[in-house]
């Protein structure tokens, strides 16, 4: 009898403006992990960085996070962070919010995959 082992299942973690929150909260991704801390954060206009940064920090340390989605325009404000995030769990995706629309001159992740591959590999 073959021995079947199940993988380990990961949340997503989401850093957004408020729009972005309440899509994803109504599609079912929120949780609280069993210390009681959420794997989103809303950020309104009166958030500080501080906050960001710290809750950031929080979801890339959680072992129960597989990819965390943060708004772009928030990525900005905590390109430091993302910059030094180089582990490949959890992953970090920049995602563009309804009022300001992807560009991705800005986002670094992006960056670092297009450094990974050679136009010429692809032929």
């Amino acid at each position: 009898m073959t021995k079947v082992t199940m993988a380990k299942s990961h949340l997503l973690g989401l850093i957004g403006d408020e729009d972005t929150c309440t899509a994803f909260l109504l599609g079912g991704i929120g949780e609280l992990n069993n210390k009681r801390e959420p794997n989103f954060l809303v950020v309104k206009k009166d958030t500080v960085i501080g906050e960001i940064e710290s809750h950031l920090k929080r979801l890339l340390a959680r072992k129960d996070i597989g990819i965390v989605l943060i708004n772009q325009h928030i990525a900005n404000d905590v390109r430091h962070i993302i910059e030094a995030h180089t582990a490949p769990i959890p992953a970090l995706l920049e995602i563009p919010s309804k009022e300001h629309p992807y560009d991705p001159a800005k986002d670094s992740i992006l960056k670092r995959a297009k450094g990974m591959f050679n136009i010429d590999d692809m032929r």
